[in-house]
């Protein structure tokens, strides 16, 4: 049996289709939603039309905040830790706390299906690109999902006051000790434009900059970029692949300019995909 945490933030056009795809999952035992700091209906939603779920209604606007407030509801081990606006496949927990329960994986998660069928050609060749970069094939990144054993959380007791926390808890495994669950699935919506696209990507690398800066991560790697870019640069992916190093290049800059006023930074939301 597992629990499951969905963290939620004015996510009412989006929650019923998360919600949907976990409520009826074999395997699932507490499902828990956050809500946090919301001026719409995301609560009213999940009291009225899910009440198996537990409806937790912060008033604060922190999505870690409302990650260590929800796993005081924690009542059985895995914990799915699933964003509001993404859906699971079927089966997929039950699956996935099957192949925890060997020892062997701390951190897992579903693969990530993203669906780009909605987003322009700059985003649509950004993600042909990323998809296919070795870091990203390794596992559990970017998924805007992982699911931690209970073996696993001994790593960390609180999430941190972090932007990244699917970046914090990844770097606290190794590599042989996380990985992608196949023939699971987790369905996400690309930005539909250049704009929010940039949006996301800024905040995952101002993220990652933060986690550096404060030292909390407990393994390090590697992220072997340049030789896998290097041979599509001189392939017939030399179009996508200059137009994925173009729009890196402007994320790296934007995220060095925000770092600099960390302490007023506002979360950038992509809204188009909801």
């Amino acid at each position: 049996m597992a629990s499951v945490i969905v963290p939620a933030h004015n996510e009412a056009t989006v929650i019923r289709r998360c919600l949907d795809s976990l409520k009826d999952q074999a395997g699932l035992d507490t499902l828990i939603v956050a809500c946090n700091g919301c001026t719409d209906n995301t609560a009213e939603i999940v009291r009225t039309e899910y009440p198996q779920a537990i409806c937790l209604d912060i008033a604060k606007p922190s999505k870690v905040n409302a990650l260590n407030e929800a796993e005081k509801h924690i009542s059985s081990w895995p914990v799915f830790y699933i964003d509001a606006d993404t859906r699971l496949s079927p089966n997929a927990i039950e699956d996935i706390a099957s192949a925890l329960a060997k020892g062997d994986t701390l951190l897992a998660a579903p693969e990530p299906v993203i669906d780009t069928s909605r987003s322009s050609w700059p985003v649509r060749q950004f993600y042909r690109i990323w998809l296919q970069l070795p870091y990203i094939r390794d596992g559990v990144i970017a998924t805007c999902s992982y699911v931690v054993s209970e073996e696993g959380h001994k790593r960390f007791a609180r999430f941190p006051d972090v932007i990244n926390d699917d970046g914090f808890v990844r770097c606290q495994f190794d590599r042989h000790e996380r990985r992608n669950i196949p023939g699971t699935q987790i369905y996400i919506s690309a930005p539909h434009n250049l704009a929010s696209l940039i949006k996301i990507k800024t905040r995952a690398r101002l993220g990652n900059m933060q986690l550096a800066a404060a030292g909390l991560c407990t393994r390090k790697e590697q992220k072997p970029y340049a030789s896998s870019l290097k041979k599509k640069l001189l392939s017939k992916e030399f179009i996508p692949t200059f137009v994925y190093l173009s729009i890196t290049l402007f994320i790296r800059l934007r995220a060095a300019r925000q770092y600099r006023n960390l302490a007023g930074y506002r979360w950038e939301k992509d809204q188009t995909s909801r």
